[in-house]
């Protein structure tokens, strides 16, 4: 007894210490002790190049969103940090990136100005919620719901997004002051017809530091280029004094620890904010999830599991927001630098955000002199690459729907705003994939020359069409979007024959489901084939559609010596039949023939 106690609280025990595991994902990097100090210093060297990279994207980000600098460097903390325990990936860098910051900044600003009190409240109650929406879709695994939004709608919005940052960086580059407009094109005029007015340092700087920048990229791609440039800049505008001919620069940066605080909340406010969160939520987790994905094929050595994933990014968000963490999400390029300078485990996230943490308590008077220019620059070398052209051309030659709905997308996010663009796009596919579906491929087959293989006619037109029997196979579930078609389109097939066949052999190999409204339509089906004196054969029906038909009484009103594994089979026993039928008919005849002789 003592001893079957003790096996049950030591199953139980390994049970829990599994489970939590499971729920922190960290506690496995020193299961065993197969932490090596080899393992740590290649954490190290990533985390600290990460770090020294991350530090002024987080710095750039922030204006993009329209939020003070340090905020940025408040959302590689706290998130940061939670993501490294309760995240699945070992590479994943978070953090502010471009394509949040400006679905953030369109969302937000609709309801107060950029860079005031209100407008920053919101941009953490945004977090809040989208943080609190992640979490909610993990507890209940709707990971798979981002499988609603298609890779083209994903590729027109991300360059059209990154079309729309670059115009919005336009200010900061040419160093002119711009109106808020509401269209991307206005923006776009404005600085063309403005250009006159151009402060020719501030251009300058801005076109040295993207050279430099994309130059120190090709050299190395792990070389923090930003920070380089970034550190020559803030000198040379310092020692130089070119904020006093017109040069932007940041100012002031507030040193120390971010604070604790609840950002307010309100009911309306939450209403008003739901687009946006909904926008943020779905395509910063499709990026995250794609980035982990990534890294896990080429590294090989864990598993992203999406539902953690959707509840580290979630708490990474909700608690981060309680200290004043913008929102946050994955950066290919952060996590791609991350892996090449070899990291191994999310202990390189934790140094990355040691690096910030040093930054904040003794470096933000640094800050002072940073040209926003330079910052635009960061912005605009990061997002150039987002803008998809090759992808645009592999669909136009792949396949025209997909290319249709990815430029469809790009126009919709440019004209009609990035929160507009992508429900455009979404709409559009699910209107190609109701159509398609509902007007599936169908095919008659006919049997290759000595062989028992059936295959397309369209495919082998000198294949033999046997007069004895049609066969057709339907490729995909029978619904109601698509039975009036299935039903017409046999009938269609059944017309066409000079001579009727007498056999309809149907095959149901790829129907993988059927509703009651499909069923209707088959036993309609079979009833006009009944008329015709045609018979109906079904062939390789799998297990859940015949265990349909059989609870419904159609297989019992066709008859079960009518369902066949393969088409040979259905066609040995239409041809068996039809030799048997000419048998008896040809004995008939003789005995008609022979009693006619003899009266």
């Amino acid at each position: 007894m003592l001893n079957y106690c003790s096996f049950t609280l030591s199953t139980k025990t390994v049970n829990t210490v599994k489970t939590i595991h499971k729920i922190i994902p960290f506690l496995q990097t020193f299961k065993d002790k197969k932490y090596t100090s080899s393992l740590f210093k290649a954490d190290s060297i990533a985390g600290i190049t990460v770090g020294v990279i991350l530090i002024p994207q987080a710095i750039a980000y922030a204006l993009l969103m329209g939020v003070p600098p340090i905020y940025g460097l408040y959302a590689c903390l706290v998130p940061l940090l939670l993501y490294a325990f309760f995240g699945t990936s070992k590479q994943l860098s978070i953090g502010p990136v471009a394509v949040t910051a400006i679905l953030v900044m369109s969302g937000v600003s609709q309801l107060a100005d950029p860079f005031t009190e209100e407008y920053i409240e919101l941009v953490l109650f945004s977090g809040f919620l989208i943080g609190v929406l992640q979490i909610i879709m993990s507890v209940l695994r709707m990971g798979f719901l981002v499988n609603l939004i298609s890779q083209p709608v994903i590729s027109g919005f991300i360059s059209a997004a990154a079309i729309i940052i670059i115009v919005s960086q336009l200010e900061q580059g040419l160093g002119i002051e711009i109106p808020d407009f509401k269209h991307t094109h206005q923006t776009i005029w404005y600085a063309i017809s403005h250009f006159h007015e151009v402060n020719w340092v501030t251009l300058a700087i801005c076109l040295s530091s993207i050279l430099i920048i994309n130059v120190l990229k090709k050299w190395k791609r792990s070389f923090p280029g930003a920070l380089t440039v970034l550190v020559i800049t803030t000198l040379i505008t310092y020692f130089f004094n070119l904020n006093d001919k017109g040069l932007a620069i940041i100012e002031d940066v507030p040193s120390g620890l971010p604070s604790f605080g609840i950002p307010e909340m309100n009911y309306d406010t939450m209403m008003a904010l739901i687009p946006s969160v909904l926008t943020v939520t779905f395509i910063g987790y499709v990026g995250s999830i794609g980035i982990a994905k990534s890294m896990e094929m080429k590294n090989r050595d864990h598993i992203i599991r999406p539902n953690q994933e959707l509840f580290a990014l979630g708490i990474a968000k909700v608690i981060g927001s309680f200290f004043q963490a913008v929102p946050s999400s994955g950066s290919y390029s952060r996590s791609a630098i991350n892996d090449e300078a070899g990291g191994k485990t999310t202990v390189s996230s934790i140094i990355a955000a040691i690096m910030v943490i040093f930054s904040l308590l003794f470096l933000t008077s640094f800050f002072y002199f940073i040209p926003k220019s330079v910052l635009a620059a960061i912005i605009l070398v990061s997002v150039f690459g987002l803008i998809n052209i090759s992808e645009a051309k592999y669909l136009f030659s792949l396949r025209r729907r997909d290319f249709i709905v990815m430029i469809i997308t790009f126009i919709g996010t440019l004209i009609f705003g990035v929160e507009n663009g992508i429900f455009i796009g979404v709409i559009l596919s699910f209107v190609f994939l109701q159509y398609y579906s509902a007007r599936p491929h169908i095919a008659e087959l006919v049997n290759i020359p000595d062989t028992k293989y059936y295959r397309n006619i369209n495919r082998f037109p000198d294949a033999i069409q046997s007069e004895i029997y049609l066969i057709i196979r339907f490729d995909n579930q029978l619904y109601f979007g698509n039975s009036s078609y299935f039903k017409d389109s046999v009938l269609s097939y059944v017309a066409s024959r000079k001579l009727l066949p007498k056999f309809l052999i149907l095959d149901n190999t790829n129907m993988h489901d059927i509703d009651s409204t499909g069923l209707h339509v088959l036993e309609d089906i079979q009833q006009y084939l009944d008329g015709l004196g045609i018979q109906l054969l079904i062939v390789g029906t799998i297990g859940p559609v015949r265990d349909f038909l059989k609870r419904s009484g159609f297989t019992d009103e066709l008859g079960e010596n009518h369902y066949y594994l393969t088409i040979s089979d259905a066609v040995d026993y239409a041809e068996n039949r039809t030799k048997h039928e000419e048998v008896h008919r040809a004995a008939v005849q003789f005995n008609q023939k022979r009693r006619s002789f003899l009266d």
